[in-house]
């Protein structure tokens, strides 16, 4: 059974799970598991899991589901056997299964321009990747994507991937630089008799294709002979007119233990950085993902959007998985998703955080952004100078921290718990209509969290 042929009978096994499970059951823990092979001998199902939680679940849950559905699918009774791997789902069309070299030949297939949430911190590099997957060779090429780990480049290299494959007829080919230099060195050290071939076979791998996307570049740093054999695959590819998308962690010229004839090429049309997200795009990012999921974004949806949103300021994809974790552990445990329930979920995550956020230093970051002292924050004056900070030092130590409403009194002069779980609904009111404060709690986070 070709590989084709055994994710077309995969469909009809998800059809079957989809109508016996919840739809965020479904999206969160079997959408996305990948069918690797069957043995006819042993009678094993081979699938794939993309996370370890995703494969406990797997195995402790829904292993005997998964079994009764592909016997009906397939008039065979098979065994569930789940492995843990990065999911690679999308063949990208120049690999052939028996080639030598196929680690890497998948595309992500969650990472499409659809997918992709536009911000003011990457809306270059989005136009830019767009542009190249519209129009191959002929707008930006090399495209060069730099960035922090986390915050999307892998996602557009593999969005240019599918919008081409999806229209035209172009071979394309997604790797890491890691790979490149492993496949490298495994035709380097071939035997002599079988060198030639090899090597041939390698660099037939990286020419005989139209597109060329190669994640992490900045791993060619300090290997001479692998940045040799890249720079005349560039040479051979560029001088064809075939797209090279590149991303990195760096931009070119601080990549310097590169060559220089190298990194003047990454420069040589469209370089384009990605940095972090603002909170505004963190949200959508978040509303997307529970979207995709099929849940219904509620006031308490929306409130545990917010605060993850404000917690994880720097990294999508530690974003992203802060979310999944509060999804996975609310359909484990049957419970609904609030405020209180994604603090114990997260709790793991956000400890190091809790230990260096606390109220002490909100009180201190809140008057002097207010420019007040401490002691006024702290006593019974009601001023609305005085009392509108407190308010907010007071929302601000219960969202960053995992105090209770009474102790939380207790650092603002030993006031009552309703007093503080008034000042908390007020800010939490005022924030849904005031740009101006949402301005201000943005910028105290900011420097709290800093």
């Amino acid at each position: 059974m070709t590989n084709q042929e055994l994710r077309l009978k995969w469909e009809e096994v998800l059809n079957i799970i989809k109508e016996e499970i919840t739809p965020v059951a479904f999206s969160t823990w079997i959408e996305n598991l990948v069918p690797k092979r069957i043995d006819e001998q042993q009678k094993i199902f081979y699938i794939t899991a993309n996370s370890k939680i995703i494969y406990d679940i797997i195995s402790k849950r829904y292993k005997e589901l998964i079994e009764r559905s592909v016997a009906v699918v397939f008039n065979e009774k098979y065994s569930i056997s789940v492995s843990e791997q990065q999911e690679e789902p999308v063949l990208n069309g120049n690999q052939k299964e028996d080639s030598l070299y196929t680690d890497e030949k998948y595309l992500n297939p969650k990472y499409s321009f659809e997918n992709f949430v536009v911000g003011p911190t990457n809306q270059m590099a989005h136009a830019a990747a767009l542009a190249v997957a519209q129009f191959p060779s002929d707008s930006y090429n090399p495209l060069f994507l730099y960035g922090d780990s986390g915050l999307g480049k892998t996602h557009l290299m593999h969005a240019i991937g599918h919008y081409i494959l999806k229209n035209s007829n172009k071979k394309i080919l997604y790797v890491s630089t890691e790979m490149f230099t492993n496949e490298l060195i495994t035709a380097m050290r071939s035997n002599s008799i079988n060198n030639i071939h090899n090597m041939n076979e390698f660099r037939s791998k990286y020419r005989d294709i139209d597109v060329l996307l190669i994640d992490d570049i900045q791993f060619l740093e300090g290997k001479n002979s692998t940045q040799e054999e890249f720079f005349n695959t560039f040479e051979y590819l560029f001088g064809l007119k075939k797209q090279i998308v590149i991303s990195s962690d760096k931009a070119p010229n601080k990549l310097t233990k590169i060559e220089e004839r190298l990194r003047s090429r990454f420069s040589w049309n469209m370089v384009a950085d990605i940095s972090a997200p603002d909170f505004e795009t963190r949200v959508a990012i978040l509303l997307n993902n529970a979207n995709n999921a099929g849940i219904e974004v509620n006031d308490d949806i929306k409130e545990v959007i917010d605060f993850i949103a404000e917690k994880v300021p720097s990294n999508v994809r530690e974003l992203e998985g802060a979310f999944t974790r509060v999804i996975s552990f609310s359909d484990l445990l049957h419970q609904e998703i609030n405020m209180t329930f994604a603090r114990k979920a997260l709790k793991e995550l956000f400890e190091g955080q809790e230990e260096e956020i606390n109220p002490t230093n909100i009180k201190k970051k809140v008057c002097k952004y207010f420019d007040i002292k401490v002691a006024d924050i702290e006593s019974s004056k009601r001023v609305r100078t005085l009392a509108y900070p407190r308010q907010i030092a007071m929302y601000l130590c219960r969202e960053l921290t995992s105090k209770s409403l009474p102790e939380i009194g207790e650092f603002f002069g030993g006031r009552d718990h309703t007093t503080v779980l008034h000042a908390c609904k007020k800010i939490s009111e005022e924030l849904k209509t005031s740009d101006e404060l949402k301005k201000i709690i943005q910028e105290l986070q900011n420097s709290i969290q800093a």
